[in-house]
């Protein structure tokens, strides 16, 4: 059988949705399909790479902007006579991201579509279901992300005039109607019970068509722990609860003026390391965006994971990894992670946005002693991974494409 990806980012580019697509690639090749991916060429990369039954093209997609509705006005590489033969190979075509405008394309050649949501795409146009300017979730109504919050977000995030005003402007018109692309699909897989219970709700025409599948695993051996610290991966996002933890290492050394901890904290990017020097004294250690090495090293110094999220994560891998890597895990108990976590000893949720709490929580693991941290990350590691496995989410996976071809 052959699977046709439409992804215009592919890892290492991207975050989780590209990695647990380059992961399904892998093992869906490996387990014998046919599998061909169809994705943005950056510099340096080759055009066509094959590994087993796994072909890439790379094809120059993308501009130096890379705002998400350009992918959407490609036409001119959805209808080339390259992309027209792909289809006509193809049984079945698979969008994980924000090509939706492949997948009427692919109707008209008789090709079933997989769609797959990483995030809130058919209800909110940010994709995020949290409302930057009333600084909560979003109550769940349909596709009426409202211009303000689509401003405040962009501003948040940095953007500049013309990016705040671009972005609010396609995401309140364009972004309004993705969700008639992706009800063309013939199934729509989420990755967490909490992401599909939000559509099942909306009573739209995925109602019968959705699936749930918990995105496979990546390879990580434990990494022996060596320190006592924390870890932080989420960078300056605001999304990812910067503020929140900053305020709550603010709060911890109001209760323990002469105890530090240290946060070793990821993706920040130069411009954002100038307060290295004032934040330090939080006992923020900063880095840029590392890699696996990097990283490898960073996490041998850490004890504990904190994801302070603010907006409902339906999958994040930064719970996976903290997991699999036997750690102890302070997280917002948001979106999909309370599914992840469940029955894990080591683990502490709190309220989104609530730094008291997450500084209390930061007391307290400090507190142990070095034995029952082990203790509880290994706990942590073996819990997860007895209730999740990549042979389950493949067959899943492989179930779903074999129901619409």
């Amino acid at each position: 059988m052959n699977i046709l990806m439409f992804s215009e980012l592919f890892y290492p580019h991207g975050g989780g949705a590209e990695y647990a697509t380059f992961l399904y690639a892998k093992l869906l090749s490996q387990a014998g399909f046919n599998v061909i991916v169809i994705t943005n060429r950056f510099v340096g990369e080759s055009e066509v790479s094959k590994d087993g039954k796994l072909t890439i093209y790379r094809l120059p997609l993308l501009g130096q902007n890379r705002i998400k509705y350009e992918i959407l006005k490609r036409l001119d590489v959805l209808l080339s006579s390259f992309t027209r033969k792909m289809l006509k190979l193809a049984d079945v075509v698979y969008v994980p991201a924000f090509w939706f405008s492949a997948i009427p394309l692919a109707k008209a050649f008789g090709k079933p579509v997989v769609t797959h949501l990483h995030c809130y795409t058919p209800l909110c146009s940010l994709a995020v279901l949290y409302n930057m300017s009333t600084e909560r979730v979003c109550n769940y109504k349909r596709l009426l992300c409202p211009p303000r919050c689509i401003y405040v977000y962009e501003k948040a995030h940095g953007r500049n005039f013309r990016e705040t005003l671009i972005s609010t402007i396609l995401n309140s018109t364009v972004g309004r109607h993705l969700s008639r692309f992706i009800e063309l699909s013939d199934a729509v897989i989420c990755v967490s019970k909490f992401q599909k219970d939000i559509l099942e709700k909306q009573k739209s025409p995925l109602y019968n068509k959705l699936y749930v599948i918990y995105n496979p695993l990546p390879k990580l051996s434990i990494i022996e722990m060596e320190g006592n610290d924390f870890g932080y991966f989420g960078g300056p996002d605001i999304m990812k609860g910067f503020c929140i933890l900053f305020k709550a290492l603010l709060e911890f050394k109001k209760r323990n003026s002469t105890n530090i901890v240290q946060i070793h904290s990821t993706k920040f990017p130069s411009e954002h390391r100038k307060y290295t020097s004032s934040l330090s004294k939080l006992g923020f250690i900063f880095y840029g965006k590392l890699n696996s090495n990097e990283l490898e090293n960073v996490y041998k110094k850490v004890c504990t994971v904190i994801v302070p999220s603010i907006w409902p994560e339906p999958w994040p891998y930064v719970v996976v990894e903290a997991l699999i890597n036997g750690r102890l895990l302070l997280a917002s108990k948001v979106g999909g992670i309370p599914e992840q976590v469940y029955g894990c000893k080591g683990v502490h949720l709190f309220d989104a946005g609530d730094y008291a709490k997450l500084a209390e929580l930061i007391e307290y693991v400090n507190s142990l002693n070095r034995g029952d941290i082990i203790d509880l990350g290994l706990h942590n590691r073996e819990t997860f991974l007895r209730r999740f496995h990549n042979k389950i989410s493949i067959k899943n996976f492989i179930s779903v494409i074999e129901s619409v071809v």
